[in-house]
C-alpha cells in the first residue's frame, strides 16, 4: 500500500503514520511543502524504533507524485467523500491519500477526481478524526482485504 500525505503540519502525526507505514510495509509518501522539518524531534520520537524499516518518499508537489505512478490508483479520504472507505475493493499497490490536519485535502484536487474521494464514516457533529488515526483505519482495512501481505 501507499499511504500519501499532502502538505501534513504536526510532526507527531506524520510520526505515527511512519510508524504505522513501518510495522505494515506501506510506502509513506509525503508531499511538500511539509508543516515542519524532517529532523523534528516529535517527529522521530514517534517513529524511533521504526525508521529503518521505513519506505519514505519526497514528492515536491501532489502532481509530480501522479506523474511518477501513472497507472497507480488513488483514493482520496475526506469528510465529504460520498461513498465509505470500506466500500473500496482495494488492490495491494493502491494510494490512499490523506490532507493536512486543518484543512484536508485541497478542493481542486477533490473536484479532479470526485469518484475517487471516499470518507470514514463518524458523527455528523464530530468533524473529522486525528490524521493519524484515520491513516491506520484505512490502511488496515485495505490490508484486511488484501490478505495482509507478509504480516503474521
Amino acid at each position: 500500500m501507499h499511504i500519501v500525505l499532502v502538505e501534513p503540519e504536526i510532526p507527531a502525526n506524520t510520526g505515527n503514520i511512519a510508524r504505522t507505514c513501518a510495522a505494515t510495509g506501506s510506502v509513506l509518501h509525503l508531499v511538500r511543502p511539509l508543516g515542519f522539518s524532517t529532523d523534528d524531534k516529535q517527529l522521530k520520537r514517534a517513529g524511533l524504533d521504526y525508521w529503518h524499516l521505513l519506505d519514505i518518499r519526497y514528492h515536491d508537489s501532489f502532481d509530480e507524485l501522479l506523474d511518477k505512478h501513472p497507472q497507480g490508483r488513488f483514493f482520496y479520504v475526506e469528510t465529504s467523500g460520498k461513498r465509505r472507505y470500506t466500500d473500496v475493493v482495494y488492490r495491494p499497490d493502491d494510494f490512499v491519500v490523506f490532507g493536512k490536519e486543518t484543512k484536508g485535502l485541497p478542493q481542486d484536487l477533490l473536484a479532479r477526481f470526485p469518484d475517487q474521494v471516499v470518507r470514514i464514516p463518524i458523527r455528523p457533529d464530530a468533524r473529522s478524526l486525528n490524521l493519524s488515526n484515520a491513516v491506520a483505519v484505512v490502511v488496515f482495512e485495505a490490508l484486511r482485504q488484501v490478505g495482509f501481505p507478509e504480516l503474521c
